[in-house]
């Protein structure tokens, strides 16, 4: 392919998803072109971030012949996770040395639904082992930079996604949260995050993930590429476990429209005794002014959920399906997983599982389905609840280690993140906006949760908050 010109690289990295999409469309860059962009900036900034470790640019190439450039999403250069979704003819290793040599042979339904509106698979981005960490440091491929600043974490576990959107390298990129996932790293690297209600996304062909749990969808730069992400790929399947109610109109649609005068609360007091930072403080409070000048009510709220007895049981309820999880991959694989093949915390997840009984674990199950009853209750006389997505701000690179044998030592030093896990317990959807920055550049999110269900009333507020606090100009040192 003939060089990539700087103007064409220029208009690549100041247009959302939806942007180029519409270039697309109207015939100003084809999706060659875009490709051959993304191309030339992975090859340019990668290096300095190690955010994208599997380069399937042979597969894009070939995709940009065969675009429907009616599609909502028309050419865009698109990053998949490594970690669980699987796109035909691509690596799925979960960043562990057990699965390296694995290779998809089929689609997610998910996937299925990314290529029809229009998305190329450019490569695939760095996650964790597993995904169980907010860092995104695995020992098969390396640690993920942060493009704000040497040194500190891009967060976990959808760390290369977060770090190769905010660089600019792509405009959108897949990110999942099981326990904070896609929102941490939204906050650290300043994109939008959403983790959407539970059962928004099929997981076909896949039953469940950590009973409702975890979830799927990106990260991007703008509010208005989230919600038409989220058009692209919402929707149950006949059989689904959860069906979250749908609305009469695209997301996108909702997401443009201002809301009515709504009730807003907001809290700066962890749940789990631990103190908060000055800088997310800040940000929500600000936050909490802005949308009072907007007409709406807010008022404060303190959750009185005990979050340290929620973490433990949360977790410990996950090893089960983590253990089990590694013994259906022994067919793949051909042989059990060993304490060699994974890193030492997930060999301790591992372990736990294994050694919990089923009374045990059903009991654990029993109590989380009540939590979160309980956290849902609390806050539905809320339409927005405003927390810090972090209540510190990104810890160094190292700070979350994934060669700690101890599970219960290293799921402690989960504190930041307090805010995130409740409302992957509860299903409610939940979103972290770029609104703030500490005086030297690190960019600080704010969580947004509304009601099950309700995705476009999170989305229409973000959209408000899009316009009055904009952060589209900013760039971090590493970027296009």
């Amino acid at each position: 392919m003939s060089a990539v010109s700087e103007s064409l690289l220029q208009t690549y990295a100041e247009s959302d998803a939806l942007g180029l999409a519409d270039l697309v469309r109207r015939g100003q860059v084809s999706p060659d072109e875009l490709v051959e962009a993304a191309i030339t900036l992975i090859d340019r900034l990668d290096p300095k971030l190690n955010a994208v470790i599997h380069r399937l640019y042979d597969m894009a190439r070939a995709s940009a012949a065969n675009v429907d450039r009616n599609a909502p999403f028309a050419g865009v250069p698109f990053l998949l996770k490594e970690l669980a979704s699987a796109w035909s003819g691509a690596p799925n290793t979960n960043s562990s040395f057990y699965l390296k040599d694995v290779v998809s042979d089929f689609d997610t339904e998910a996937v299925r639904r990314m290529k029809a509106a229009g998305l190329i698979l450019v490569g695939k981005s760095n996650a964790p082992e597993n995904g169980w960490s907010i860092t995104t440091e695995p020992k098969l491929y390396g640690a993920t930079k942060n493009p704000w600043k040497e040194g500190i974490t891009p967060g976990g576990s959808s760390g290369g996604t977060a770090a190769a959107v905010a660089a600019r390298m792509v405009p959108i990129g897949e990110a999942s949260d099981g326990a904070g996932s896609i929102r941490v790293p939204a906050s650290c690297c300043g994109v939008v995050g959403l983790k959407p209600s539970r059962g928004r996304v099929t997981l076909a062909p896949f039953g469940d993930f950590w009973y409702g749990g975890a979830y799927f969808l990106c990260c991007s730069r703008s509010v208005r590429d989230t919600a038409a992400y989220l058009d692209a790929l919402a929707g149950a399947l006949p059989g689904d476990p959860y069906i979250p109610p749908v609305p009469d109109e695209s997301w996108l649609a909702l997401a443009a429209r201002a809301p009515k005068k709504l009730r807003v609360g907001y809290s700066v007091t962890p749940p789990n005794g631990t103190s908060i930072g000055a800088e997310p403080k800040a940000a929500v409070l600000a936050t909490a002014k802005a949308l009072e000048a907007l007409g709406h009510s807010v008022e404060e709220h303190d959750m009185p959920l005990a979050a340290n007895e929620a973490w433990k049981t949360y977790t410990d309820m996950t090893c089960v399906q983590t253990a089990a999880t590694f013994g259906a991959l022994e067919a793949l694989v051909g042989r059990p997983v060993t304490r060699e093949d994974v890193e030492p915390i997930t060999w301790a997840i591992i372990e736990r599982g294994r050694a919990t009984s089923g009374i045990t674990h059903a009991n654990q199950v029993e109590q989380i389905r009540q939590l979160g009853r309980a956290i849902a209750g609390d806050l539905y006389a809320y339409d927005i609840f405003l927390t810090p997505t972090l209540t510190q701000l990104p810890r160094p690179l190292g700070f979350y280690d994934m060669s700690e044998t101890d599970l219960d030592r290293y799921n402690a030093k989960w504190t930041d993140s307090v805010f995130a896990f409740p409302f992957n317990i509860s299903g409610q959807p939940a979103i972290s906006l770029p609104l703030h920055w500490t005086p030297d550049g690190i960019p600080v999110g704010v969580q947004l949760v509304g009601r099950y269900g309700d995705e476009a009333t999170v989305l229409a507020v973000s959209t408000q908050l899009e316009q009055q606090m904009p952060w589209k100009d900013r760039r971090p040192p590493i970027s296009a």
